[in-house]
Parts: structure tokens; sequence; C-alpha cells
């Protein structure tokens, strides 16, 4: 992480005595002490390409070193959205990094790139070393589940620009792909459409999420409705998935077409996303969904259309494969867990998607 570039003033001086950084609510000395509690972190990130460690103005990487002949760089940059305010009240610091990460190389891989280096911003009011190392140590274990570094990044200790507490993060990822294994590629009708397994809600929706809470009455130390062995807090600060190594497995096996992120929109704005004019997506909704979306729908009155469409309801990856049975071989053994959600079709005008609950659906 590179050195922290602070502003901000809310201290007084004492009395006869002149304005330093710390009367002005910036700590120099807790910013050095957290690059140097992460350097470990950072280093257990290490892969090929990477050159140089922390603590310049800028990182380097080199492609030829990383195995690269002809690479397309491929970028990205996510934050985690109001997941945040539940890691702060909750005071569970240590997956929000997972997430941060998870969002940035999920999009990556979509387009048929390896992640190759990340970069993380994290903004504050007034720095706690215990809080950002909890943060960061998550985003280096992001890294590790993609196969990317961690290169850098920045600390950023405002006063007056956050309350006591709060922090705001983003993170911005790079990758590669040969020019020549870009997704998505040329899909047909009759191709399938595989959903992966999501953890959970993921990292998105949570504005909505937070309000259904607030109206059940529950507090974040109680039991949670869908997983009692675990508090309501815990159980959704859940991680999202990363699904980088499964799905560059598929892809350099030449069976991959296509591929969403399902986050913001849910299916049935992220799937057209990849679909060529004159083609739908045709879903069921026979996949298994994780108890916490029940609960939503049921303690919120939210109709199985808003979920559908707000929510990854379950998948967090969707993916057109025309070999389903060999794609679902190669992803049960990386790990995953699958299920055939739906077929493309060829239709009139621009890509969509169609689904239609059933009656009950998530009741």
């Amino acid at each position: 992480m590179t050195s922290a570039d602070h502003q901000g003033a809310h201290a007084a001086p004492q009395s006869g005595s002149g304005l330093d950084y710390r009367a002005a609510g910036v700590d120099i000395e807790a910013g050095d002490a957290l690059v140097e509690m992460i350097k470990p972190l950072a280093k257990a990130t290490h892969r090929s390409g990477v050159m140089g460690g922390l603590g310049g103005f800028g990182a380097l990487f080199d492609l030829k070193a990383a195995g690269f002949t002809d690479p397309v760089l491929v970028s990205t940059t996510d934050g985690v959205g109001t997941k945040l305010k539940i890691a702060i009240e909750t005071e569970l610091h240590d997956t929000v990094g997972i997430d941060l990460v998870a969002m940035c190389v999920n999009d990556l891989v979509v387009q048929g790139a390896e992640p190759l280096f990340f970069l993380d911003y994290f903004a504050t009011g007034q720095l706690s070393v215990q809080q950002a190392s909890a943060v960061i140590a998550g985003i280096a274990d992001g890294c590790r589940q993609a196969g990317c570094a961690l290169v850098g990044g920045e600390t950023a200790e405002m006063p007056g620009m956050y309350a006591k507490g709060d922090y705001d993060l983003a993170g911005f990822s790079v990758g590669a792909a040969e020019r020549g294994n870009l997704l998505p590629r040329p899909i047909a009708a009759g191709d399938a459409i595989l959903g992966l397994a999501s953890s959970g809600v993921h990292s998105n929706g949570f504005s909505l999420v937070r309000r259904i809470v607030e109206t059940s009455g529950l507090h974040w130390t109680d039991p949670a409705p869908f997983a009692p062995e675990r508090t309501l807090g815990q159980a959704l600060m859940t991680p999202t998935r990363i699904y980088v190594r499964s799905m560059l497995t598929l892809h350099r096996a030449g069976l991959l077409k296509a591929a969403a992120h399902i986050t913001g929109g849910g299916l049935p704005g992220n799937l057209p996303r990849v679909l060529p004019d004159g083609f739908a997506a045709l879903l069921n909704t026979n996949w298994p969904v994780p108890p916490v979306f029940n609960w939503l729908a049921r303690t919120g009155g939210v109709a199985a259309t808003e979920m559908l469409r707000v929510f990854n309801c379950g998948v967090g990856m969707a993916l057109v494969v025309s070999d389903a049975d060999a794609a679902i071989r190669v992803l049960e053994a990386a790990g995953e867990t699958v299920s055939r959600i739906g077929t493309i079709q060829a239709a009139d005008g621009p890509a969509s998607v169609r689904v239609e609950p059933p009656p009950g659906w998530l009741a």
C-alpha cells in the first residue's frame, strides 16, 4: 500500500503550542504502522509478473513474465456498497475485503481475463489500525483466492469527511487475456445456461436488505432466522463468492461461450449484457435458493419479480455453454455447485431474459 494522502482538521492545539498534523486529526505514525502491518499480507499474494514491492509511487507488472504473448488488458473498478454499514455497525470487518476483490475480479473473468493485480482505496475519518488491517487482510485473502497480486493502494485519513468509525472502500483490478481468447464467443440457439451457486446476497441490494432488517425488528446480534447458528449480522456478512479459478479452468478447456456476473440488476439485468441481439435467455427457477432470499422476500413483502431484479437469488454467475454435461463435470471438479437454469433461444429484437417465477416462489 502506498503512503496515505491525508487531509482535514478537527482538533485544536494545546494552549501555547503550534499546530501540527496530529492536532489536525491525522496520525502519520498510525498510517506508517498500518503500512508495515500489511506488507506481509501483500507479499503473500505475490505472483509471476509482479516487479518490486510496496512503497513506491506506482506498481510495475511484466506481462511477458506472466506468460502472455499477445495480451489485451482488461480493467475493472467497484465497491462494496452499503454492506459496509453492516460491517461498521457489527464491527465485522474481516470479510468486506473479500467482497471488494470479488466484485472486481468476477467482472474480469466473465470477459475471459485472468486477474493479474489489485489495488484498493481505504478512506476514513480517523484511522484505526486494527479496523483497517482487518479490512486489508480480507482484501489479501480475496486476492489469494483469485490468484492476483495486491500491489498497492491508498489509505486516506480525512477528518470531517467521515464520521468516527466510518470508512469507505473502492477496488481496482487489471487482468489480461490473449487476444483470441476474449469472451463472449458466438452463441447459438439451443446453448445451455448454467448457474453457479452464490454464497448468499453477495454485495448488492443491501439498501433494501437493511430496510427489511429495520422493519423486522431484529438486531444484528439476534440469531438469523434463516441461519440460527449465526447472528443476523454474521450471516448477512457472508462474503461474495470468487469464481475466477473454476471459470478460467472451464474457459481454458474451450467450453465457455459467455458469462455474466449476477450483481445489481439480477439475472434480467446482467445476462443480456453478454448476449447478442436476436437471442433471448429462457430461464427456469428450479435452482436451489439460499434461505436468506426466502426470508427477505417474506419479511419485506418483496415480489418475486423485484427479488430477481435486485438480488442474485442464488445464482452468482450465469454461463452459456454448448456442451452442458462436459461443462458441469469441469465446474463440479473445481468445487462449484452447478444448476441448469435455462436455454438460449432465437428471438426478435434486443437481447433479453424471459423468466416467470411460479406462484409461491420464494414464499
